[in-house]
């Protein structure tokens, strides 16, 4: 059984398995426990000797809000309470438009890590990577501040600068400045390879984009003038979203079959998802890219292709969050975020601590491309003979080709590679 680093995940940005709506919920039979009369006791007991000895005074609100936000965060590292502003910030997230840098941190080890950056955000601007660790915020040391306080350090206006100090792989430490940023989050992008292969990329999961796939389907298909050759599915540095968005998006690659299940204690944590007939991606072949960065929502979909033999799972292994969270309001525009169950792949994975591991393993890679040692070529030279079959001639080329996405992408280069054997092996 694999073993990975605990990370607490606390969202710049929304990374967290939500479920679908926010909801009232009591367990089983939870009416009929006793009440832990002596512990009952001693927590009073502490909370009157805490309000008399303390150094300084200290409010009944503050100790009980103290309390209230140990017992979530003793719990597992997605659980939280969350107050006014932070409940806020979770609403604005899965609707795709919040304030902040465009990074998904966690902690791990009392260090502060970064699980993604988001695309075309002042994070992933930065060249900011998963994996990170971030050592200080304006000068200060991250070390011993808990996460939401060092998330309140790196939120901030619109247009404000911050300097973070990061370290990589190990290496020594390195500074970066950025400028603070209403962060909106396109999650859905897509364009057409050479050779009429799609490309499509999903950022986070919001609650539209599963209709947002089905619509870059339709328009890949319409630029390629007839059914697509085949398909890349980016999943990498996705730090997942709204369940009911996973869903969607993974409908539309399938025509059948079950594509994620959920297990808890409550009643609505039991749920079931099925596919339905119709199939917005026209069975093309589909090559899914999956990385460390690719959790939770992220996981479903790659999950349950992977179980349906539907894609080539390609890349790394991804990050391993197989738990749901509900929100929970509260009175005063509070809520508790926690989690309510743990989700299952079709065939029955669990992908908790243990993540999606790809079918065909390629790291990131740095490209480079050499230069031709041949600078002509027989059909550049003077009086050759032509071809015997009538082909035309093929002269060596006068400019380098344009630069293409799959260029400086290794990933994308031999998913794309993958697609074309595929088709050749296929006879299309």
């Amino acid at each position: 059984m694999l073993h990975r680093p605990r990370l607490t995940t606390l969202a710049l940005c929304l990374g967290l398995l939500s479920s679908p709506a926010l909801v009232q919920a009591t367990p089983e039979h939870a009416e009929h426990a006793p009440l832990p009369l002596d512990d009952l006791r001693t927590f009073a007991e502490v909370m009157d000797r805490i309000k008399a000895a303390y150094v300084e005074p200290v409010s009944d609100k503050t100790l009980l809000e103290n309390a209230i936000k140990g017992m979530l965060s003793n719990l597992d590292p997605h659980s939280a309470y969350l107050e006014p502003e932070a409940f806020r910030d979770l609403q604005e997230s899965t609707s795709g438009e919040f304030g902040g840098l465009g990074i998904e941190v966690g902690t791990e080890d009392g260090f502060l890590k970064v699980v993604s950056p988001i695309d075309d955000t002042p994070a992933s601007t930065a060249g900011i990577q998963p994996g990170d660790l971030i050592l200080k915020i304006d000068g200060q040391p991250t070390k011993g501040l808990s996460l939401m306080e060092a998330v309140d350090k790196m939120r901030g206006k619109a247009g404000s600068k911050i300097e973070l100090t990061l370290i990589r792989d190990g290496g020594k430490p390195f500074e970066v400045k950025l400028t603070r940023a209403v962060i909106k989050v396109r999650s859905v992008k897509s364009q057409l390879l050479d050779g009429g292969y799609g490309y499509l990329r999903i950022t986070q999961f919001q609650v539209n984009s599963g209709e947002e796939v089905g619509k870059a389907l339709n328009k890949l298909r319409k630029d390629n003038g007839k059914k697509l050759s085949g398909l890349v599915l980016d999943l990498r540095n996705n730090p997942g979203g709204v369940l009911q968005a996973a869903v969607e998006v993974t409908d539309h690659f399938l025509k059948e079959g079950l594509i994620v299940y959920t297990e808890g204690r409550i009643a609505n944590s039991e749920l079931r998802f099925n596919a339905d007939p119709a199939d917005a991606s026209e069975g093309v072949p589909l090559v899914v890219l999956i990385n460390g960065g690719s959790a939770s929502a992220s996981e479903i979909v790659a999950g349950a292709l992977q179980d349906h033999k539907r894609a080539v799972l390609m890349g790394t292994d991804s990050f391993g969050k197989g738990s749901v969270q509900t929100v929970l309001p509260l009175n005063n525009d509070r809520a508790l975020k926690l989690t309510t169950a743990l989700y299952f792949t079709p065939n029955g994975r669990s992908i908790q601590a243990q993540g999606i591991t790809p079918d065909i393993e390629v790291a990131r890679a740095k490209v480079t491309r050499e230069q031709d040692e041949v600078g002509i070529k027989e059909a550049d030279l003077q009086g050759h003979l032509g071809n015997g079959n009538g082909g035309a001639d093929k002269p060596s080329k006068a400019k380098p080709a344009e630069s293409r996405l799959q260029d400086d992408d290794y990933q994308l280069s031999q998913a794309l590679n993958l697609l074309k054997g595929l088709n050749i092996t296929r006879g299309n």
